[in-house]
């Protein structure tokens, strides 16, 4: 796993030199893969109603609960490897 690890955390590095920004659809899966990847289930409560933002993130994270890290980590570096292409 931890060669799992730094692939993912170089991953997390390379996300942020893309040659262009994503879509806000992409930015969130990216997110929520991150996060499954880095804690686990989503825990703590839902955001307020008027925090549009804090919702989104945690509903496309919410989406992965049951995901294992593992497989949350592998699709995060898949997805960052497509977007650097």
């Amino acid at each position: 796993m931890s060669d799992l690890s730094a692939q993912f955390e170089q991953a997390s590095k390379d996300v942020k030199n893309l040659p262009e920004r994503p879509d806000n659809d992409t930015l969130l899966k990216l997110y929520a893969l991150y996060k499954q990847g880095s804690e686990g289930d989503v825990n703590g409560p839902k955001p307020g109603f008027f925090d549009f933002v804090g919702t989104a993130k945690y509903e496309a994270w919410n989406k992965l609960a049951g995901t294992s890290q593992e497989d949350a980590m592998k699709k995060y570096i898949a997805l960052v490897k497509k977007l650097l292409r």
